[in-house]
């Protein structure tokens, strides 16, 4: 009996362990499953947040273009050819033709554009000369327009009194010796674009009409000029009938002005053999004169002054051309000095012009010329003996 009672207890135990284990496994799952629920409930509860988007980096800005300078550079007369009756200018060249520049073409070799008045012929043929046009005639061979292109110039303008002194032939001539060297020039009445080495279209207008370029054809050719894409435009007028006059006549400020105001960026005068005033009208600059350069026509010129007139040009970013500011090189039309006292009986010209020292009487003269106090008062001329010289 006792052993019944025994397994029945061990059974019991058995049973109450086995039923009390279950129990726990059941209490787990149940926590685990409350755990879950509350966790989830949580979850739901919690507000639902929408991620940050990312910041657009802001633009990098770009430095603005820089604007670019250039130099435009003007001389006056080169009547490289010599004067009747002599032969001081091809003696003296002798077969050089860097001689005339010598001594400023460092001015000339690295601006943007050079330009001048070309007032002689070129020719190698024996031509006849017409002496009702003027009392001065100049002629050289086809080669001194070498002179030219070895000093650094880049445009000439052949308008003027001098052009047909030998006809059409010696005009033709002159033409064909300049093409010959490639050097850009300008005839009567003539409009064009001529290109620079960096791209500048240039618009040059030349004009002399007797001394008298008309006003109407000058803002006109402004104009044209303007509407076939020039960046900066030139007028140059042979003008003002008066020699060795120090100011410049009202026609031809009204003229002057008339390009300005039509779009034209300089205007470069020349005929009076001296200097005459520079003039900042509105955005333009305007040479009235520029004297002599190297200049065959004499040798004891009555004026010895002349100038290298340098303006300093902008381009912006857009391609638009402008003036900003005008550097000024006073010089001497020889490497000589011309005596003070017997300029007119003194041969001291030697055709190669030479900066006057900075600082020095003759260099400040050259500047109340430029600004318009010259106090010296204009010359008159007498050729009278013109043709008694050798």
């Amino acid at each position: 009996m006792k052993k019944y009672l025994l397994s029945v207890l061990c059974v019991l135990f058995l049973f109450c362990t086995m039923f009390y284990i279950v129990l726990q496994r059941i209490s787990l799952n149940v926590d685990a499953v409350n755990a879950a629920n509350q966790a989830a409930q949580q979850e739901t509860q919690q507000p639902q947040t929408t991620p940050e988007p990312e910041a657009t980096p802001e633009p990098v800005a770009q430095p603005e273009p820089e604007p670019e300078y250039f130099t435009l550079s003007a001389i006056g007369d080169c009547t490289l050819g010599p004067r009747p009756n002599s032969a001081d200018f091809v003696n003296k060249v002798n077969g050089d033709f860097s001689y005339p520049f010598a001594n400023t073409v460092q001015y000339f070799e690295s601006d943007e554009f050079t330009i001048a008045n070309l007032e002689c012929t070129f020719s190698d043929r024996d031509l006849p000369y017409d002496y009702t046009v003027a009392m001065f005639y100049f002629i050289a061979g086809s080669d001194y327009a070498n002179i030219l292109t070895q000093g650094g110039v880049d445009f000439v303008t052949t308008a003027n009194n001098h052009s047909y002194d030998f006809y059409q032939a010696g005009v033709d001539d002159t033409c064909a010796a300049l093409e010959a060297v490639g050097l850009p020039y300008g005839i009567e009445d003539q409009a064009q674009i001529v290109e620079s080495k960096n791209g500048i279209k240039f618009g040059v207008y030349t004009a002399y009409n007797n001394f008298e370029p008309d006003t109407n054809k000058a803002v006109q050719a402004v104009a044209q000029l303007k509407n076939q894409g020039a960046d900066y435009i030139i007028c140059m007028f042979h003008w003002g009938r008066d020699e060795l006059v120090y100011s410049p006549k009202q026609e031809q400020i009204d003229l002057a002005h008339a390009c300005a105001d039509a779009g034209a960026d300089l205007v470069y005068g020349s005929h009076a053999h001296c200097l005459q005033p520079i003039e900042e009208y509105k955005d333009s600059v305007i040479l009235y004169g520029m004297g002599n350069w190297s200049f065959g026509g004499s040798d004891m010129p009555t004026d010895p002054d002349t100038a290298i007139v340098q303006l300093n040009l902008r381009r912006d970013a857009d391609g638009s051309v402008s003036n900003d500011g005008i550097t000024v090189i006073p010089c001497r039309v020889s490497s000589r000095e011309p005596d003070p006292d017997n300029v007119k009986k003194y041969a001291y010209n030697d055709y190669k012009p030479t900066p006057y020292e900075e600082g020095s009487a003759e260099y400040e003269r050259v500047i109340s010329k430029l600004n318009g106090t010259y106090e010296g008062g204009d010359i008159d001329v007498d050729y009278s003996s013109w043709y008694q010289r050798g």
